[in-house]
């Protein structure tokens, strides 16, 4: 489900890493590299969704409230009604890769 990088921006971060060891460029843009290289956030089916929900032992509400919103949207996204979008997205890859201590 999660998307690895491509060659070409795995190539470039690589650069700019050992720029950055070099001292050609600095911390901060070094940051701005790690953020700009990452792969994208991938999207969630309603079963994938419904399925982390469930290794995880939570209710719907439970679920909705770890990530800080409605279990109406919970139970849309679960039913294919509506996807999750940005910032949603996110929490669900951060649930999925690091558990619920990553969200809470």
């Amino acid at each position: 489900m999660v998307k690895t990088r491509s060659r070409l921006l795995e190539a470039v971060h690589e650069s700019a890493r050992d720029l950055y060891e070099t001292g050609v460029i600095d911390a901060r843009r070094m940051n701005e590299y790690d953020i700009l290289c990452q792969p994208p956030v991938p999207d969630y089916s309603a079963k994938q969704i419904k399925a982390l929900r469930l290794r995880h032992h939570l209710s719907q509400a439970a679920f909705a409230r770890a990530l800080n919103i409605s279990p109406s949207t919970i139970r849309q996204w679960e039913i294919g009604q509506k996807h999750p979008s940005g910032p949603s997205k996110r929490l669900l890859q951060i649930l999925e890769r690091k558990g619920l201590e990553g969200v809470l």
